[in-house]
C-alpha cells in the first residue's frame, strides 16, 4: 500500500507507521490501578519513550489520579500503547491524530 504526498511522490504506508512521531496525552488513573506499573509497560511492552510532563498521584493518597504524558515512537508503536490504555478502561484526553503531532 502506498500513499500520495503533495510532490506527486508515493510513500509505502509501512514508513508512514514506522517513522519518528509524538503525541501529549492525560490519562486518569482511577485508585484501584495506582499499583499498576502503567507507564513501566508503555515502555518495556510497546518500546516508546514517555516523558511525564505532569502528575498527581501521591504515594498514600486515597483519590484517582492523573499524569500528562509526552509518548515518542513510531506512530505504530504509539497506536498499540494507546490500545493498552484503553484496554485498561482509562480516561484519556488529547487524543488527537498521531501524525498531526509528528516532529
Amino acid at each position: 500500500m502506498t500513499t500520495s504526498n503533495s510532490d506527486n511522490f508515493s510513500t509505502p504506508s509501512f514508513i508512514q507507521t514506522s517513522r519518528p512521531t509524538q503525541k501529549r496525552i492525560k490519562i486518569h488513573i482511577p485508585k484501584e490501578l495506582h499499583e499498576e506499573p502503567i507507564i513501566s509497560r508503555l515502555v518495556s511492552h510497546y518500546g516508546i519513550t514517555v516523558n511525564i510532563a505532569a502528575a498527581l498521584l501521591g504515594a498514600n493518597t486515597r483519590d484517582d489520579g492523573w499524569f500528562e504524558l509526552e509518548l515518542r515512537g513510531s506512530a505504530e508503536q504509539i497506536q498499540s500503547a494507546l490500545i493498552y490504555l484503553n484496554e485498561l478502561d482509562l480516561e484519556i484526553w488529547g487524543q488527537s491524530r498521531t501524525e498531526e503531532d509528528g516532529w
